[in-house]
Parts: structure tokens; sequence; C-alpha cells
């Protein structure tokens, strides 16, 4: 032991701040585990209500992880005594970035935003029909994801609505909602999005 601390002061490391590291990695490597799998249950056991994908739960589960993850960095350098000062420039750069490429790609953030709307607001059920007006696009709800709703048409075929064209067009919303997978014969028994209806 007295060897490997003369080797950490020689090469300008304290012994207490190692230890204070080491321990701070592992209980962060513990909480943030915890913390994971509560998220991941939690989301598992909204996501009939809120029709999330298993995508879905996969990508906000690892954002938050990968946030979490980075909290623990900074708070190492920082025990460490590391300047941040460079490190916030550099962040917030990239977070200027990313706000420039999300304006770029607005469409995929009002569909986004358009999505959230949607599953709180409840305009249309799976198994009603939704026309489009005036363009006429007409069909039975049998998805919704964060970027579309699918509407398949008397004829079998299917349209990919973008969410947020339920918030620039009039459209109307007839039938009943569906109860069950009976009512989605062309699926039969195997979409999980479509065993209840909306409460």
């Amino acid at each position: 032991m007295t060897q490997v601390s003369a080797w950490l002061e020689q090469h300008g490391i304290h012994a207490v701040t190692a230890v204070v590291t080491v321990v701070f990695v592992i209980l962060a490597s513990i909480i943030i585990l915890l913390l994971s799998r509560g998220l991941r249950r939690w989301l598992t056991y909204v996501r009939g209500p809120l029709h999330l994908t298993y995508e879905t739960i996969l990508i906000i589960g690892r954002v938050i992880t990968a946030v979490l993850w980075l909290i623990t960095i900074f708070i190492v350098l920082s025990i460490w005594g590391a300047n941040l000062g460079g490190v916030w420039a550099v962040l917030v750069s990239g977070i200027t970035v990313i706000g420039v490429g999300f304006l770029a790609t607005w469409a995929l953030v009002s569909n986004f935003t358009a999505y959230f709307f949607l599953v709180m607001w409840r305009p249309f059920h799976f198994g009603q029909t939704v026309e489009l007006l005036p363009e006429n696009l007409k069909g039975r709800v049998t998805d919704r994801n964060l970027l579309f709703t699918t509407l398949r048409e008397d004829n079998g075929s299917v349209i990919q609505i973008p969410n947020n064209l339920f918030f620039q067009k009039i459209f109307r919303v007839s039938g009943r909602a569906a109860v069950g997978a009976q009512d989605f014969p062309e699926y039969g028994d195997t979409s999980p999005n479509l065993q209840q209806a909306d409460a």
C-alpha cells in the first residue's frame, strides 16, 4: 500500500483524492444503474396508456443515463480540481450547434411536440376513422409514434400522416374506438399498441 501511495505522490496524485474518486464512481454507478432500472420499469408501465414504442423507451432511457454520467464526470473533474470553465464553454458551444440543428429540422421537433399533445388531448382513438380536410385523406387509426399517425384506408393502403398536420388542418373523426385485437383483423393479435383502446 505504501508503494502505491508513493507512486501516486510521485505523479502528483493525492491518495485521498484517488480514493474519494473511486468510491464516488462506484456509488454513482450503483445509483445510475438503479435509476435506469426504475425508469425503465416506469416507462414500461406507462407504455400502454401513452402508446410509446419500445424504441422510444430505449432512447429516453439512454438519454437520461448519458446525462447522469455526464454529471458524474463533471463532479469527478471538480474533485480533481479541474477548471470547468473551458468545459462549460465547449458544452455551451455544443448545445448551440445542437440548437441550430434542431431549428434546421423543425419539422421533427414539431412532430415530437404534436405527438405529446395528441396523447394528452386524445382527439381520436385507435380504430376510429379520421379524415383530413380538404385533402380527403381518410382511414382508420392503427398506430401512432413520435413522428407519424398511421391510417389504414378501406382498400388496405397505409397513410403516414405527420403528427403536426393535426394542428394545421381540419380533420373529421367518426366510428368507434378499438377495444381489442379483433378490431384489427389485418394485424391479428401481434400488435401490442392495439390491445386496448384509449380511456
